[in-house]
């Protein structure tokens, strides 16, 4: 397998190629792959995104689990891209937020403020790995996020999921 060269830079249908995220719920609109460990994406979200419309009313203000989320897309993305190991999992796997190790919000993001995500990654199994996140609008940093991701077969997710929709599970 060829080296990687960095750095890699994603635009939105490079993303698009990696993550299955669609619509509204893909948050990030390019990354950076500075190297197999650390990536720089950016997010924003618009004022006319409706969900911004009831959080809060005549005060739209980005919900802190956008930034989380935006972090994991983030790393994602860079991994698969620029991370051999990652890559050889193949399709089968699907990357799941797997804890939160410390969240610290140090100011409100408005809607159409372009976040920059400064991610480092570090593998901790064979399916799992930590992330370390800086937030950033401008020189405000507006949070720090430390968290687990693991990469799960998407066949038994697929299959835990079908079982709590099916008759007789408790979810509604």
């Amino acid at each position: 397998m060829a080296e990687d060269t960095y750095p890699i830079e994603l635009d939105a249908p490079a993303i698009e190629s990696l993550l299955p995220h669609r619509g509204d719920i893909r948050f990030i609109r390019h990354v950076s792959v500075v190297s197999n460990s650390h990536f720089i994406g950016q997010a924003s979200w618009p004022r006319d995104m409706p969900i911004l419309q009831g959080h809060f009313p005549g005060m739209p203000l980005v919900p802190g689990v956008f930034l989380v989320e935006a972090v994991a897309q983030v790393a994602g993305a860079g991994m698969l891209a620029g991370d051999a190991y990652a890559r050889s999992m193949g399709s089968g796997y699907v990357g799941m937020l797997a804890g939160i190790r410390k969240c610290s919000f140090k100011r409100p993001v408005l809607p159409d403020e372009i976040v920059m995500i400064d991610v480092q990654s570090r593998q901790m199994s064979e399916t799992a790995a930590a992330l370390s996140a800086s937030l950033r609008v401008g020189d405000d940093e507006v949070a720090t996020i430390d968290m687990l991701v693991a990469n799960a077969p998407k066949d038994k997710v697929q299959a835990h999921l079908a079982s709590l929709t099916s008759p007789g599970s408790s979810t509604p």
